[in-house]
């Protein structure tokens, strides 16, 4: 059974994309967090999976489409986290976060094939990782890995080569943190609702600059 994992935090002011504020309000970086989340579940929802899950620090809403399991996080490190969403697992397992609004169904599906790789690894601008699958799922393989930190995407593929993992590779995306990178990621993906929210805060004062 593949399963294609989101991990998420439910979008709420002063809890998601606080490197946003300034220059955005607090409410206006929990609208661009939203629009980034719908924008990838709704990519997510249209790649083959036997499940699509939604690893949910909160509670869903609105935005939430059709398809989806959602389960709670665990507690704990975020490495902590991220092995728990591996370890309910039976068979292959892709997991993205909510942060890359510019993923799309061909880039995310050759990441649940299992004929040619064990693992598969997408690097992210800022040295993490946006993606990461793995064909028998192992928590051992992301646990006491260093989290947020500019060096984690590289522990966490020398972890996976260490293993012994043929590892294939997916393109570096950008993580929306910044005001800069949310400017960048809605340059790249116009006509996306992320873009458009962009877009009109951006027009305004409070976001003027961003």
């Amino acid at each position: 059974m593949t399963t294609l994992l989101v991990i998420a935090k439910q979008p709420v002011p002063g809890r998601v994309k606080t490197r946003l504020t300034p220059p955005f309000a607090p409410e206006e970086a929990a609208a661009l967090a939203e629009a980034a989340l719908a924008d990838t579940l709704a990519a997510a929802a249209r790649v083959p999976a036997d499940r699509h899950v939604l690893v949910l620090d909160g509670r869903p809403g609105a935005w939430l489409p059709a398809g989806f399991d959602v389960v709670p996080q665990a507690s704990g490190g975020l490495d902590a986290r991220l092995a728990a969403a591996f370890a309910a697992c039976d068979g292959p397992a892709l997991l993205i976060g909510m942060d890359t609004p510019q993923v799309t169904p061909a880039l995310l599906a050759p990441a649940l094939c299992r004929d040619t790789y064990d693992a598969w690894f997408g690097p992210a601008a800022d040295g993490g990782f946006w993606a990461l699958g793995l064909a028998s799922p192992d928590p051992g393989l992301l646990l006491g890995v260093p989290m947020s930190r500019p060096d984690t995407g590289a522990v966490q593929y020398e972890r996976l080569r260490a293993a012994g993992l043929r590892i294939g590779t997916l393109p570096v995306l950008r993580d929306v943190d910044t005001a800069e990178d949310a400017r960048l990621v809605a340059a790249e993906t116009p006509g996306s609702r992320f873009a458009a929210l962009h877009s009109a805060l951006t027009a305004t004062p409070a976001g003027a600059g961003a």
